[in-house]
């Protein structure tokens, strides 16, 4: 792991999913803190981030409110997930292709910093995500700004 940080960090690639087993040992303190909440994954793709199929398998038990996730594109339109518009089955046997099929493209490339973004921020009223490390500060100073726990 010590090498591909290295690596990372020389090409500025700060793609790194965690793990569903530190996921579940994390949050599992939070559940209580979730309920009725809006919760928002802005640095997660909607198909592969593990904080998105926890809380999508636990959307009912959790009683949350909504989960809004969005992932960053450097080559064109943001992705875009969202409970409101889509069907959550938490049974599901394929929890990504549940998601994929109500996967919409943003209008932007899905930068946290964005209008399209912080729009959505501004609904949330908790985040959940594996920030772009590269941009820690930034990204921790825009949640203090918007008072986003």
């Amino acid at each position: 792991m010590y090498y591909n940080l290295h690596k990372a960090k020389k090409v500025k690639n700060d793609e790194f999913y965690t793990q569903m087993s530190d996921i579940d040992n994390e949050l599992q303190h939070y559940k209580d803190i979730f309920a009725g909440k809006t919760i928002y994954c802005n640095c997660d793709n909607p198909t592969k981030s593990n904080f998105v199929k926890w809380f999508y398998m636990r959307f009912n038990i959790l009683h949350l409110k909504r989960i809004i996730v969005t992932a960053f594109n450097s080559v064109g339109c943001g992705l875009y997930w969202d409970s409101d518009f889509a069907t959550v089955d938490p049974k599901s046997i394929d929890i990504s292709k549940e998601i994929e099929k109500d996967v919409r493209k943003l209008n932007g490339d899905g930068d946290f910093r964005s209008e399209e973004c912080i729009d959505l921020l501004k609904q949330a009223d908790i985040v959940v995500t594996n920030p772009p490390f590269s941009l820690f500060r930034e990204y921790v100073a825009q949640l203090m700004e918007y008072d986003k726990k």
